[in-house]
């Protein structure tokens, strides 16, 4: 394979001029060999690499006069469909489900375009995807499904239209148990935490497989305002424990969120030496384990005992 002429057809192809691209081929291929050249390292094709930048008259040119697949693939299984869904070329996409392209195609862990359609917040994209007939309850390798990949995202109109379209999405759980709940609030992702709470029917301590609730993971990534609605709204405790006797403050404190250790101990007047039922830890304990040294100023400040033992006798 002559490495230079790939490398410079595939840079033709992603500048989309269609009579330079008319013109090298003529000039350095004898057969239709061209229609094959690839990216070396990814496995993407000319196909792929027209789709990704929006090149609506080359993919139309690709498939129409020459015949390329649709359903071509790379090295990570993904095909054309999928980029245009990734990077949000409506033409070319409406153009690829016109002519054919499955709709659910799968790439490497098991993501659809409609999977990627929702990690960009694009409606229009989305909506194209699901008029054409889209599975939205489709999960990859880890259980996701794209309502989980929106709630994520934060995109409230794509949370919304999937909820149209599927009224139950929002007690699709993953593989590890998460709910969308438990995604939107570790995200921070306030609006979409209310519409899910206002259309969906969780248990006020919805937990997932290691025990942990929405509120704990709110509260593990400093989201104090969603922490707030949980609890005042959604009636979420504070005092949860999750899988290893850790309640939302000794998780907090375990990684140095210092603005959620301040809501719970302040706000909700939980107490600073609040210990494991299971093992008798205290927030300190943990703040120290995971050397969090601004995080014990804040407990010594606040109140936290030096001498307090755990069940093992450990302070």
């Amino acid at each position: 394979m002559d490495t230079n002429r790939s490398r410079s057809l595939l840079k033709l192809i992603q500048a989309g001029d269609i009579s330079k691209l008319r013109t090298f081929i003529a000039d350095q291929y004898e057969d239709d060999s061209w229609k094959y050249e690839k990216h070396v390292k990814s496995g993407d094709n000319l196909l792929h690499l027209a789709t990704r930048s929006g090149h609506l008259d080359l993919v139309k040119w690709l498939v129409k006069d020459h015949s390329l697949r649709l359903s071509v693939t790379n090295n990570d299984a993904k095909q054309p469909l999928h980029d245009a869904a990734h990077f949000s070329h409506i033409r070319c996409l409406q153009f690829l489900l016109d002519n054919g392209a499955s709709v659910d195609c799968l790439k490497k862990s098991d993501w659809t375009p409609l999977m990627l359609a929702c990690t960009k917040r694009d409606i229009e994209i989305v909506t194209c995807l699901v008029n054409a007939g889209a599975t939205i309850q489709l999960k990859n390798k880890d259980g996701w499904n794209c309502f989980h990949i929106a709630c994520r995202e934060g995109s409230e109109e794509i949370v919304n239209f999937l909820l149209d379209c599927d009224k139950d999405l929002w007690n699709v759980v993953t593989k590890n148990g998460r709910t969308p709940l438990h995604t939107a609030a570790l995200h921070g992702n306030q609006k979409v935490v209310g519409v899910l709470l206002r259309r969906g029917n969780y248990p006020s301590d919805v937990i997932d497989s290691c025990g942990s609730t929405p509120l704990m993971d709110a509260l593990r990534s400093g989201y104090t305002d969603i922490a707030d609605t949980l609890a005042s709204q959604f009636k979420s405790s504070v005092y949860k424990e999750d899988e290893v006797g850790c309640t939302a403050l000794h998780l907090a404190a375990q990684v140095g969120c210092e603005e959620s250790v301040q809501w719970l101990v302040c706000n909700k007047a939980v107490n600073v030496n609040l210990t494991s039922s299971t093992s008798g830890i205290t927030p300190l304990h943990l703040a120290a384990k995971e050397g969090q040294c601004e995080m014990i100023s804040l407990l010594c400040s606040l109140g936290a005992d030096i001498n307090l033992k755990d069940n093992k006798g450990r302070t």
